[in-house]
């Protein structure tokens, strides 16, 4: 009954004609950058930090990025199915049958089957954040320094492990995000620690520029050096965009299996929402009648990936707003928007600031409905988007993170840190380097040094604390395993190849 009456009270903030003026334009910016190749929520996300800092009241700012997180969930599917060209990486599941599906000339039902199955999806979704984040955050109550510096631990090996094709290459980020973390005052000691002799750099470097830096220049500098100016071919949308009564029955059951799989996975630290699009498709594949049809143009291949994908943008909200821990790229940012906006994710966002998190979690639901309406009758204004010269657009963020990060403390050490930055993020992508474990590093480093500190404190510097208190020291042996698991699979390959040789 808390729990009807505090998202009753998120309502009254959330159709505020403020908020609902925040959260539509939210939404609309979210689905054009889903539409767009090669411009993800991060990306936008890290666009927005700098420009809504002081403008924006706290509440409306994240109404504001949740319309354009869930946004840009939806929009992906619409480039996947017309131009075979995922707008996200959630959506390369959707191209593999959507795709085929537009050159039946049945664009019309796969953009259908996507829109209305992604409203299911993220419905549903949204009423399982709403009971299980307070669950979770009366759960991180029990949590003292030992246990959170285990479960940032945890965090950080996943995301590590998991994002990229290179245990070493993550690890080789994760470092560069952590000693970008080391850069100023020591809270402690008072010391200075990597400033160079540079005052600005004493209060450390700020996340937003780095998180710009990465996702908006070095991904920017990424996409336009791939890009082939070729034509590419748009499939046309003719007909009705509506689904015939056996479309409804083969996507329904894919629609709620696609979420049962992404809410949980979202929720796990790396687990994104990638994983459980190609988890879900496996599945409808496996669990058809007529799995022949897959690749060709099967409607359970749209409809699931596209429910587990915006499933799954709801699971990544529930460990962070409960603990703090973004298990994402795109939640790493959010958190940056917190730290901004002087909020702390975690138990005590539910009780100290409720207008805010029942407000957010309140405009998800009413985000939904927009993104229902958008999608389906605007189909074609979204696809002029991609008309749009792509070295105009590449300019256009160019210019605007540029402008974004001088007014964020009109400083030119920030324009600075902000390129060079931009160009080791470029370098980064070039040689399969993931940014996101620098991006999360660079987020969590400081907070786990201060958990550390504070373990080793209340232990009178003894360091058995961490494996004496059974959450923390079993948390500690997941994030081994998770570390130790790839290169023993590895040895075990090798073995049989050096017995042959031998």
């Amino acid at each position: 009954m808390e729990t009807f009456n505090s998202l009753l009270h998120g309502f009254s903030v959330a159709l505020s004609p403020v908020n609902l003026l925040w959260s539509a334009l939210g939404v609309t910016l979210g689905t054009a950058v889903g539409v767009l190749p090669g411009i993800g929520p991060a990306l936008a996300l890290a666009l927005l930090l700098p420009v809504t800092g002081n403008v924006v009241d706290p509440t409306s700012a994240f109404i504001m990025f949740a319309g354009v997180y869930y946004g840009a969930m939806y929009g992906g599917s619409t480039t996947s199915i017309l131009l075979n060209a995922p707008g996200e990486a959630s959506s390369i599941a959707t191209t593999l049958d959507g795709h085929a599906m537009a050159r039946q000339g049945r664009a019309a039902q796969a953009l259908a089957t996507a829109a209305i199955g992604s409203f299911v999806a993220g419905t549903i979704a949204t009423a399982l954040l709403t009971f299980v984040a307070p669950q979770l955050a009366r759960l991180a109550l029990l949590f003292g320094p030992p246990e959170y510096f285990a479960l940032m631990v945890v965090a950080l090996t996943t995301v590590t492990a998991v994002l990229g094709d290179s245990l070493s290459r993550g690890l080789a980020s994760l470092l560069f995000g952590l000693a970008l973390g080391l850069v100023g005052i020591d809270l402690q000691s008072g010391q200075a620690r990597f400033a160079l002799g540079v005052p600005e750099l004493l209060d450390g470097i700020d996340v937003v520029i780095v998180a710009v830096g990465l996702l908006a220049v070095g991904e920017t500098l990424y996409v336009a050096s791939r890009h082939v100016h070729d034509g590419e071919s748009l499939s046309a949308v003719s007909g009705s965009l509506w689904l015939s009564r056996e479309d409804w029955r083969r996507s329904w059951k894919p629609w709620l299996r696609g979420t049962c799989i992404g809410f949980p996975i979202g929720a796990l630290p790396a687990g994104g929402s990638e994983i459980p699009t190609f988890l879900s498709y496996l599945t409808e594949k496996k669990l058809s009648r007529h799995p022949e049809e897959f690749g060709r143009g099967a409607i359970e291949g749209v409809a699931g990936p596209e429910a587990a994908n915006n499933a799954s943008a709801a699971g990544v909200l529930a460990p962070l707003l409960s603990f703090g821990l973004p298990t994402s790229a795109t939640a790493a940012i959010l958190l940056t928007a917190f730290q901004q906006f002087g909020v702390q994710p975690g138990p005590g966002l539910f009780t100290h600031n409720a207008d805010l998190v029942w407000g957010l979690i309140a405009s998800l639901y009413i985000g939904n409905v927009f993104l229902l309406v958008l999608n389906l009758p605007l189909v074609g204004v979204w696809v002029r988007l991609l008309a749009i010269p792509k070295p105009w657009l590449y300019a256009g963020i160019l210019v605007f993170a540029t402008l974004g990060a001088y007014t964020l403390n009109n400083n030119v050490v920030d324009l600075v840190i902000l390129w060079v930055i931009g160009l080791v993020g470029f370098a980064m992508r070039v040689v399969g380097m993931p940014v996101a474990p620098a991006v999360v590093g660079l987020i969590i480093g400081p907070l786990l040094e201060q958990q550390f500190r504070r373990a080793l404190a209340i232990s009178q510097g003894d360091p058995s604390v961490f494996l004496t208190h059974p959450i923390a020291a079993g948390l500690l042996a997941i994030a081994a395993v998770l570390v130790l698991a790839p290169l023993a699979l590895r040895l075990r390959r090798r073995a049989p190849t050096a017995l042959e040789t031998a």
